[in-house]
């Protein structure tokens, strides 16, 4: 199974304090036959967050020491960075181009867009996007 992960999974997969940290290192670990990936997108996401106090609290990094982290964790061979498909400027648009303004809606429009580009499972902790069957693993 190929598995694209959002930014909530990565921070909790990598900071043993977060809410669902737990929950999403027996999946991990339940799924080791199975590959991982991000994109630049998620990449950027999961830095930003590490260096940001309101959500880290004393647990915040500093920029080289989230990059330190995030090299830990890529150098698991199964996961993988995937660059951005051709196709998905037409499907982001398509889960985009709403007739509301909801700035939430960007990001998960965003890489849903990525995961069904590349063929992927999206996996979650948003449970909005539980509709999306099929396609989305809300753990």
């Amino acid at each position: 199974m190929l598995n694209f992960l959002d930014s909530n999974v990565w921070i909790a997969l990598i900071w043993d304090r977060h809410v669902h940290a737990e929950q999403a290192r027996l999946w991990f670990e339940r799924c080791r036959n199975e590959y991982f990936y991000f994109c630049r997108f998620t990449q950027i996401t999961v830095l930003r967050l590490l260096t940001t106090e309101q959500v880290m609290g004393s647990d915040t990094k500093t920029m080289a020491q989230a990059w330190r982290i995030w090299d830990e964790l890529a150098s698991d061979s199964q996961i993988e960075f995937l660059a951005e498909p051709e196709e998905i400027e037409t499907l982001f648009r398509s889960r985009s181009n709403l007739a509301s303004a909801s700035p939430k809606v960007w990001a998960d429009a965003y890489q849903l867009a990525f995961a069904s580009a590349t063929g992927m499972r999206f996996v979650t902790f948003d449970r909005a996007l539980k509709s999306n069957k099929g396609e989305v693993l809300v753990l």
